[in-house]
């Protein structure tokens, strides 16, 4: 089933209506429940197609996507070689940032020899420290 089609028939359920003959659910049908409503209109807005921003459009093809055995091989292999995080993100379709933080997870790089900031940390490397952060208000 395609990803319009099922929203469709996700609207139409959570607005009580039956999405095959369009017809209205009787009061004492469950998608007349108050939870049952709020929660189609939950899973609805959480389905819903979201275009895709400019930069993940433009993204390598497995960014993102789960690091299996032999690509952790080939990416410690090259690293050992001497190759440069950019030359392998391009080769294993990465970003430079995901080659990096693998590299740290594997203990090759530390997060003060990333050229790349980790998001998920509160340390910063020292391409980024110069870099103030302001909290939104």
């Amino acid at each position: 089933m395609d990803e319009t089609k099922a929203v469709a028939i996700l609207s139409a359920l959570a607005n009580g209506v039956n999405p095959s003959t369009g017809e209205i659910f009787p009061p004492e049908s469950p998608y007349q429940q108050v939870d049952v409503v709020r929660a189609l209109f939950a899973a609805l807005e959480r389905f819903r197609v979201r275009p895709r921003s400019k930069s993940r459009a433009n993204a390598p093809s497995n960014a993102g996507k789960p690091w299996g055995d032999e690509e952790d091989r080939r990416l410690l292999a090259a690293f050992d070689l001497g190759r440069a995080p950019l030359e392998i993100a391009r080769e294993l379709g990465r970003t430079v940032a995901g080659i990096e933080a693998r590299l740290e997870r594997h203990g090759r790089l530390t997060a003060h020899e990333r050229t790349t900031m980790n998001r998920f940390s509160r340390e910063q490397s020292p391409a980024t420290q110069s870099v103030q952060r302001v909290p939104p208000d």
